[in-house]
């Protein structure tokens, strides 16, 4: 069996401020590093991981070198196809910034967002070949909101029609026979006790 912990990048200023982040390379503010640091501790005290795989945006490489540095891992590889979706003209704006601009229809609009069976592909094709690549390991997987989001929907989407993922949360993801099931969506519980 494989297992993947899915986890959302610690937070940033603009997760703070509401901004679509997209693939701006945002950098974590002092809640993200301390929720980082709070995740790591918790998986030092769980089962041991094999290999660390980080998106190659800020947010996510900084998240990952915290939990590489305290578990003693060195990190696999930065990889593209985890970083988040782009947001096109969007990026750096807030829900009420674009109400202003675009009009409260701007998602009708085409201002140069990706789609989101692209993200949802590029998060499967991940899923797929590290599945193949490290067989029946324990894989920790760093990467952003909607691309988790959306890779979970499509992947099991009886189970997650909708989903929303919190930053730091981690989601684990089994495979066995390729098959797919999850035993952990979104959880924070390392957040609690910080």
């Amino acid at each position: 069996m494989t297992t993947v912990g899915l986890i959302r990048h610690g937070m940033t200023e603009w997760d703070e401020l509401r901004r679509a982040q997209g693939i701006s390379d945002i950098p974590l503010n002092q809640i993200g590093i301390k929720q980082a640091h709070a995740l790591a501790d918790r998986l030092s005290l769980e089962e041991k991981w094999n290999v660390i795989i980080s998106s190659n945006l800020t947010r996510a490489k900084e998240t990952t070198q915290i939990i590489a540095n305290k578990l003693n891992m060195p990190i696999s590889i930065y990889d593209q196809r985890i970083r988040e979706i782009n947001c096109g003209e969007i990026e750096g704006t807030t829900e009420e910034e674009r109400f202003q601009k675009w009009g409260i229809n701007w998602r009708d609009l085409d201002l140069g967002l990706e789609k989101i069976e692209e993200v949802a592909k590029r998060g499967l094709e991940f899923l797929d070949e590290a599945v193949i690549t490290y067989k029946d390991k324990r894989i920790l997987v760093v990467s952003h909101g909607a691309l988790i989001g959306l890779t979970l929907q499509h992947l099991l989407p009886k189970m997650f029609p909708t989903t929303y993922i919190e930053n730091t949360s981690i989601t684990i993801l089994e495979n066995y026979e390729n098959k797919w099931d999850c035993n952990l969506y979104n959880c924070t519980k390392h957040l609690e006790v910080h």
